[in-house]
């Protein structure tokens, strides 16, 4: 079962948190699940940019991002080479270690899972 390796952030989770998840869950499903409350403000459809990371290790282990999820990265703020969408990241057999960028663009940011 890999781990999930989260780094602290200011808001979602100061402290950082490490999260077993099942190979083959979306990551957003995985931060949700252990009340990391990362924005989706598309209802994790790959249509914004607000569940945005960044992967610092275990990059490889993911499954390329296709198309769509490439052109709403080129969106995102803070875009890094190993940027993903948290909604479209699917978790492989390797553990992460995942970033969420201080900021996000949210046009209508919402209080909801």
């Amino acid at each position: 079962m890999p781990q999930i390796i989260v780094l602290p952030h200011p808001e979602l989770c100061p402290q950082g948190k490490v999260l077993q998840a099942d190979a083959g869950t979306v990551l957003i499903e995985v931060l949700l699940d252990h009340e990391v409350d990362i924005e989706h403000a598309c209802e994790k459809s790959c249509a914004c940019t607000t569940c945005h990371v960044v992967i610092r290790e275990g990059f490889a282990s993911l499954a390329a991002a296709d198309d769509l999820e490439e052109d709403m990265l080129d969106k995102a703020w803070g875009l890094e080479p190993n940027s993903r969408l948290s909604c479209q990241a699917v978790v492989a057999d390797r553990d992460l270690v995942v970033e969420i960028p201080k900021y996000t663009i949210n046009m209508t940011k919402e209080g909801h899972r």
